[in-house]
């Protein structure tokens, strides 16, 4: 049983640090970066409304929330990784509740298809680095 906890602690782990991360780069993203689009998207909850905050916000706003699921996804696999080698089982885990969690933040948003396909490409890919960074299994 205490691998399993292990193993289940690890993803974890994984995941509030992917989450730290990415919060973290879109914090800056909003606050420092593009802190105008932030602020025309603060308060907002109504579907058209982000549907035209998506289709007016600059490119390159999008793009560091590709990049913040990336190397959140990054983190977060390389931080199980290290908890748990030698077991990949965990990693794969993590990568698929990312995405998951990558599909419910979508379908909550009506990003544009580009950013589902970058974002859920980003964020398994960002995982399996960041376990293949965290050095050999033994």
């Amino acid at each position: 049983m205490r691998p399993a906890l292990k193993a289940l602690g690890s993803v974890l782990a994984g995941f509030v640090l992917a989450g730290a991360v990415m919060m973290l780069l879109e914090f800056i993203n909003g606050r420092v970066l593009y802190p105008e689009l932030a602020k025309s998207a603060e308060g907002v909850t109504d579907r058209e409304a982000v549907r035209r905050i998506f289709a007016t916000a600059p490119l390159g706003s999008l793009w560091v929330v590709v990049a913040a699921c990336g190397l959140g996804g990054l983190a977060g696999g390389w931080l199980t990784a290290r908890l748990t080698r030698p077991l990949t089982g965990p990693v794969l885990a993590l990568a698929a509740l990312l995405t998951l969690a990558g599909v419910a933040n979508n379908l909550m948003l009506p990003p544009p298809l580009w950013f589902w396909i970058a974002t859920l490409i980003a964020l398994p890919a960002g995982t399996l680095l960041g376990a293949r960074l965290a050095g050999p299994t033994r």
